[in-house]
């Protein structure tokens, strides 16, 4: 990885490609509930940013690997700070769906 790297930010399409090749694995939308409705990533669930205790009582396991996403890439970065305060073990933030080149569910 060289410097400038550092910059380029998360590619979402890696981390999709990470989320599908992880067994057992939560793709997490942290978008608006309308925003959700407006395209989402097939197969993943929309629990907004502030709504965490939703996720955590839907899912209690906290081995459980979650891969997160919203819009640019920055509500995913503080629910995923969140959620690895709440004590899940893996939680990766893959960044904004603004850059998402796959398939949308509406």
């Amino acid at each position: 990885m060289g410097f400038f790297d550092f910059f380029r930010g998360t590619d979402i399409n890696d981390g999709v490609r990470r989320y599908l090749d992880t067994p057992g694995s939560l793709l997490v939308d942290v978008r608006t509930p309308q925003e959700y409705r407006q395209g989402h990533i097939p197969g993943s669930r929309n629990f907004p940013l502030g709504e965490t205790d939703e996720l955590e009582k839907q899912v209690p396991d906290r081995e459980t690997p979650l891969f997160v996403y919203c819009l640019s890439g920055s509500r995913s970065g503080r629910a995923a700070g969140v959620l690895r305060r709440m004590g899940y073990k893996t939680v990766i933030n893959i960044g904004g769906i603004s850059g998402y080149r796959g398939k949308v569910e509406r």
